[in-house]
């Protein structure tokens, strides 16, 4: 499997598959699955391709004619292709096609153009069924696999064919990941009879037969090697934080301004259960935006320092650690400023840590932490850098976790003596699958139930293309909330001054940048920024109100600036980049306009909509987008304002993502390790494979017992096509 291709192939072929597809050994070919199935009459039908299209399609020859041509010297051939659903016209330029006749069936490969409205082929490559095929085009499927300018499908086709003419070298080139007894409960196929049937199948059962044994490879892999670390974690000897009565939870718990939910109480006792254990905690917290997971983590916080330890919360940006820092500050009260003069010498000390801050108060921070006078420590990245060491931390909390990746989570780990307990958090919903796989190494625990209280915010679209007085409309709205006493949130993609060239925000310590969706076709105009509506705001539709603009690219100080003055309602509209995305918590703020929202995604747009209505008024979130209402991105927009149940829009999200993107390959640049799986589709298969990888890594001598299941989790884990495992 590990033969490399130029021995097989040969060094033209294997270059040129090397170069274009990244198919380097007998195991990336056998890998490399095809993309359809092409039948008669059934294959991608001719009447729905579209202009630009790179495709392959099976069509049979209804006419050919050669004619001079009128501009210049030399002869055109143009033959018309048909498959009973639609035609096509291959024109050739001084080409000879003697075997292009009428009634031949043939595969043809090249990029979809048109002319005098009828769809055309330029010089495609050709490939004719012939007795040649030898019984290839007998078989009842023809594979179509994802081919390149210089590699087309059917090369492809005939090289996985040399490698599976011998059944037996085949099945003893084959280490089945699978072990036998899984194979037999789930009624799955071997690899060799897998491989055989997804590449050269008969029938479409056999093609579901390997789809669902090669699912279960890519299942079985991903969850062993989750098991692995989940076990790995599990054995490593940590110390207990046991609860204290009488100590900083208590006064926690009674200086807090309103009661918990009963969701807060039961997951503060799961983790509290957790953190009494020797065995390091390895929790996942989602919640819906606004439900309180950050008084959750306070309290365990609290328990740690009750047990002598130190607890680490990492955030990802400066704002939402400054955020963090004063709500922490501000419920201990004098109990989060001991040592100081109006401080309880019974609590503890909450310490900043960002990598703007002066040298002076940096040092400051670090010998704090240092020597353990700080038991809260609220930092940035700067946490994870050389230098800042800790007397005994034991406890790191990672809030908006899909920031950071597991090295970072780890990087932080290991500032403890022993391995702290561990706590992610995430605002953003997760679909079970997708918790299962990218965060398998964890345990979850949710959160649904908002807090009493709250206004509750209501959604709409604005199609300022199709309706542009509906954006009037909505800057009535905020000039009503405004006279109501009430403040009002702006969000753009991007900056917009002159030196970021346009791009988007992208601060000292992560913040986001523009959305993915901003780098679209050439055609559009470029997307809406700060400087430029806030200005225009100014000079219109607000000119009676106090506007001023937040982004990541302003100095520390003026960005805590600017947050204090619009918490202290100095402010009265903030248009802020995604800068407020998450944490940013100012209860008398009340309508949110977001800006070119068809540029953002599902789930940050519901993080942003998280933003108002967090006191007793109610909100309003109007999503502002010129793309038409009845496009997929329009439908997608009139889905977040229908519903404001994140899980729900957790599945939206998945469904208009592709599942290299959620798993983090599209972050990475490589190709995922995940080919055929589907986090939409097959979540009872992912379920049924975690139970599974767990059951074989627990018990005997865990992977040891499975050696062929231990190399493919070992090949995943240097594999650099599993790098969304860390990076997710």
């Amino acid at each position: 499997m590990d033969t490399p291709l130029t021995r097989v192939l040969g060094p033209k072929t294997a270059k040129v598959m090397a170069d274009q597809l990244s198919l380097h050994t007998v195991r990336d070919l056998l890998r490399h699955y095809p993309r359809r199935y092409a039948q008669r009459g059934e294959m991608t039908r001719l009447d729905g391709l579209e202009v630009g299209d790179r495709v392959t399609v099976l069509a049979q020859v209804k006419k050919v004619s050669t004619r001079p041509m009128r501009q210049r010297r030399g002869m055109l051939t143009e033959v018309t292709v048909g498959d009973g659903a639609g035609s096509m016209r291959l024109v050739f330029f001084n080409s000879r096609h003697a075997r292009l006749d009428v009634g031949a069936w043939g595969l043809f490969a090249g990029t979809v153009g048109k002319w005098q409205g009828d769809l055309q082929f330029s010089h495609p490559d050709c490939h004719l069924m012939s007795g040649d095929d030898d019984g290839d085009w007998a078989r009842a499927l023809v594979p179509i696999y994802p081919a390149s300018k210089d590699v087309s499908s059917w090369v492809i086709q005939k090289s996985v064919k040399l490698l599976l003419d011998d059944p037996r070298s085949l099945e003893q080139a084959l280490d089945d990941p699978i072990p036998a007894a899984v194979r037999q409960r789930h009624g799955l196929v071997g690899l060799a009879t897998a491989l055989r049937y997804k590449h050269r199948p008969e029938s479409t059962e056999q093609v579901d037969e390997a789809d669902e044994r090669l699912k279960w490879d890519e299942a079985l892999v991903l969850q062993a090697t989750l098991a692995a670390r989940r076990r790995a974690a599990a054995l490593e000897p940590g110390i207990a934080r046991p609860r204290r009565s009488g100590g900083l939870l208590d006064a926690v718990d009674a200086a807090l301004p309103f009661s918990l939910t009963d969701g807060q109480r039961a997951v503060g006792d799961e983790l509290a259960a957790e953190l009494a254990r020797e065995q390091p905690m390895n929790r996942l917290l989602q919640g819906e935006v606004g439900s309180g997971k950050t008084v959750v983590a306070l309290r365990a916080m609290a328990q740690v320092v009750d047990a002598g330890g130190q607890a680490a919360l990492l955030a990802p940006t400066e704002v939402l650690a400054a955020q963090h820092a004063r709500s922490l500050a501000a419920v201990l009260g004098p109990l989060g400023r001991a040592g100081e003069l109006d401080g309880d010498p019974a609590g503890t000390r909450v310490v900043l840590l960002t990598g703007s801050q002066k040298a002076a108060v940096r040092r400051e921070a670090r010998a704090a932490v240092a020597d353990g006078s700080a038991g809260i420590v609220v930092g940035t990245h700067a946490l994870l850098q050389e230098g800042v060491e800790f007397a005994d931390l034991g406890l790191v909390v990672v809030d908006e976790q899909h920031r950071f990746g597991v090295e970072q989570r780890d990087a932080l780990r290991a500032k403890g003596n022993r391995p702290p307990h561990v706590l992610v958090m995430t605002a953003t919903p997760i679909p079970r699958t997708v918790a299962m796989t990218v965060y398998g190494d964890l345990e979850t625990s949710t959160l649904r139930q908002l807090p009493a209280g709250r206004g509750g915010v209501s959604s709409s679209v604005v199609p300022a293309g199709e309706k542009p007085t509906w954006l009037d409309r909505a800057w009535a709205r905020v000039r009503e909330e405004v006279a109501a006493g009430r403040q009002a949130y702006v969000v753009c993609p991007r900056i917009g001054d002159l030196e970021d060239g346009g791009k988007g925000d992208d601060g000292p310590d992560g913040e986001d940048g523009a959305p993915p969706s901003e780098k679209g076709g050439s055609d559009r105009r470029p997307p809406l920024a700060v400087l430029d509506v806030a200005e225009a705001l100014r000079a219109g539709p607000l000119s009676a109100l106090r506007v001023e603009v937040l982004h990541g690219r302003m100095p520390p100080e003026e960005k805590e600036a600017r947050m204090r003055a619009f918490a202290a309602a100095e402010v009265d509209v903030l248009v802020a980049t995604t800068v407020v995305e998450v944490g940013v918590d100012v209860p008398n703020a009340t309508v949110m306009v977001v800006m070119d929202a068809d540029r953002f995604g599902v789930s940050q747009l519901h993080q942003l909509r998280g933003r108002v209505a967090r006191g007793k008024h109610p909100g309003l979130c109007l999503l502002v987008s010129e793309v038409p209402s009845s496009s997929a991105t329009g439908q997608r927009l009139a889905s977040v304002a229908a519903t404001t149940d994140g899980f729900q829009l957790a599945r939206l999200d998945l469904e208009t993502r592709r599942e290299g993107d959620v798993l983090g390959a599209a972050q990475s640049g490589r190709r995922s390790g995940v080919r055929l799986l589907s986090l939409l589709d097959d979540e009872q298969l992912i379920a049924e494979a975690r139970v599974e990888a767990t059951a074989l890594v627990e018990q005997g001598r865990g992977l040891a017992d499975h050696p062929e299941l231990a190399a493919a989790v070992a090949a995943m884990s240097l594999d650099e096509r599993a790098d969304y495992l860390e990076k997710a």
